[in-house]
């Protein structure tokens, strides 16, 4: 199977819920441990072996530019959005930009921890089945996950295929964790515009075109300061 050679970092959020944090940087330049939630992305990227990264601006989009290129890590290209495309319109609108490959997407305040010797980014690599699967996406069990709440969003099939939750009294043991791995060709019938990628994991879900992989080491929700707090004690560490 050819390697993943590309990624996109969805970085076009301002993070609202963070408060004062994003007043003066947008939420990928919050740092934990003394280091931006973007850099850690960074990092599982080009421990992976990609070289190639994009990733979408939006607010105060300059100052994630010139931090990228100012660390010069990887190969980095970038896709400006006027206003926030959310997830899905936000991958869509920089396509023409990529290679026409399976690439990785994870958003930018992502944050895992990986046992030594067991990475995320590789593993789901390894267990990657283009002919079976048109994306996959990573589900993190709740009993690993921090700053989220009890009722997951994800179970799994027989056969292992996930299954979203879509009622409130409804309790699922998988949230997902905002990395994936797809193939360009599922926003082939997409629109332009503004919309989450929710909706095509669940028309994937439909077709039994959507995968899963099971990370099993702690996963943060960064969403607000006091998140940034507990992440920051793990990561601190």
């Amino acid at each position: 199977m050819e390697k993943i050679s590309q990624a996109f970092i969805l970085a076009a959020g301002r993070g609202s819920r963070m408060l004062h944090l994003t007043d003066d940087k947008p939420k990928p330049l919050v740092k934990v441990a003394d280091k931006c939630l973007i850099d850690y992305n960074v990092e599982h990227i080009k421990a992976a072996g990609i070289k190639n990264c994009m990733v979408n601006l939006c607010y105060k989009g300059e100052m994630i530019k010139n931090h990228l290129l100012e660390k010069n890590l990887l190969d980095f290209s970038f896709s400006e959005e006027e206003e926030a495309l959310e997830t899905g319109g936000g991958i869509k609108h920089a396509l023409p930009k990529m290679e026409n490959k399976a690439f990785f997407v994870i958003n930018s305040d992502a944050l895992w921890t990986d046992k030594k010797g067991d990475a995320l980014l590789e593993n789901m690599q390894k267990a990657w089945n283009p002919e079976k699967f048109d994306m996959m996406i990573m589900l993190q069990p709740i009993k690993l996950s921090y700053g989220v709440g009890e009722n997951g969003d994800y179970t799994l099939s027989k056969d292992e295929c996930p299954l979203r939750r879509h009622d409130a009294q409804t309790k699922a043991p998988y949230i997902y964790g905002g990395v994936l791995i797809c193939k360009p060709e599922v926003f082939a019938n997409e629109p332009e515009g503004k919309y989450s990628l929710v909706r095509i994991f669940d028309r994937l879900e439909q077709e039994k075109r959507l995968g899963a992989y099971i990370h099993n080491d702690k996963w943060f929700h960064v969403g607000d300061p006091e998140a940034t707090k507990i992440a920051e004690k793990c990561f601190s560490k």
